[in-house]
Formats: C-alpha cells, structure tokens, sequence
C-alpha cells in the first residue's frame, strides 16, 4: 500500500466510483445496497460529480491508494431553504483498508469542510444498530443517538436491530 491520497472526486473518476460501490456492496451487508445493486450508472454519476462543482452544501472525497480508490465519504443535503443546514454523511471504506485511520481522517475532513461552508450546522447519518465499528466510530467524533427505526433492514429474510441516526450539531442557533 502506497500513502493515500484524499482528494474531491472528479468526473473521469466516475467509473472507478460505480465499480468500488458495486464490489464493497459484497464486501458487507451494512450498505443499503448489495454487490452490483449500486444504483449509479457511470453517466448519472459524472453528472452526480458535476453537481458537487462549487456547490456549497454537498461534497464526496475518495480516499486513493495510487489508482485504487480505498474508501468514499460524502455529505449530502437538499437546496430547501428550511432543511439545507443538515448534510447527511455516507461513508465506506473497502475491507482491505479498514483499521487504518482512512475513515476516521475522512470523516474528519467533511466536518471540517461543513464547519467551514457557512450553511451545514447539523450532520447526521444512519446506520444498523450491530454494526458496532461504525458505531465507536461515529461516536468517537460526537454523533449522538437521535432515534431509531425498527426493522429499517430486511437481510436474509430477517429483520435487523434498529438502525439509529445519529447527529452531530456543529453550530447551535437559538430561535
């Protein structure tokens, strides 16, 4: 493994990103899809990455080992006025580069960003209940439990524990 790089993805990027999705869907049955269910084409995700330029609320990083992408974060919020301040984080890194500090600094990286964007005061995300890595690591960066839904997850014919949002306010207003 070569040092990795953390950059913003760009659109000849695409392609690797629609591949990495649709093998770590494989690698887990944490993501909301399976392997080869990313639901991207490699177009609809050049476009994806077109919108991410000079876009305030809304950023992916990749996380590259030379040209091997090792993970992917992003923030996403919608452009409503009223729910523009929430970006909700997604992240996954590939299995091979788990435990080494590649989601951590990612992660690190979006909330720095969004302390910085002038518009993102909350960020939250969801995630299964027992995919306890995921957990001490969104803990670990002061995402609390919000709430939980139950039976969010049908796997293999069973219903999974709830999964948990969770929410990280970077900024608090007061009405």
């Amino acid at each position: 493994m070569s040092e990795i790089i953390y950059r913003d993805a760009k659109v000849e990027d695409a392609e690797k990103i629609v591949a990495f999705y649709n093998y770590v869907g494989g690698e887990t049955s944490y993501l909301s899809f399976e392997k080869d269910e990313y639901p991207m084409t490699v177009s609809e995700q050049e476009d994806e990455i077109r919108s991410l330029e000079g876009n305030q609320t809304n950023r992916m990083l990749l996380a590259m080992d030379g040209e091997e992408i090792a993970g992917i974060a992003t923030i996403h919020s919608t452009h409503k006025i009223k729910a523009r301040h929430d970006g909700e984080l997604g992240i996954v890194v590939a299995k091979k580069y788990q435990k080494q500090g590649i989601g951590s600094r990612l992660i690190q990286m979006l909330i720095d960003w969004c302390k910085g964007n002038g518009v993102t005061t909350r960020i939250s995300l969801d995630t299964r209940a027992d995919n306890i890595p995921a957990v001490a690591l969104y803990m670990k960066f002061g995402f609390e439990i919000e709430g939980c839904r139950k039976n969010s997850t049908l796997l293999n014919g069973v219903y999974c524990r709830a999964t948990f949002y969770k929410c990280l306010r970077l900024k608090e207003k007061s009405r």
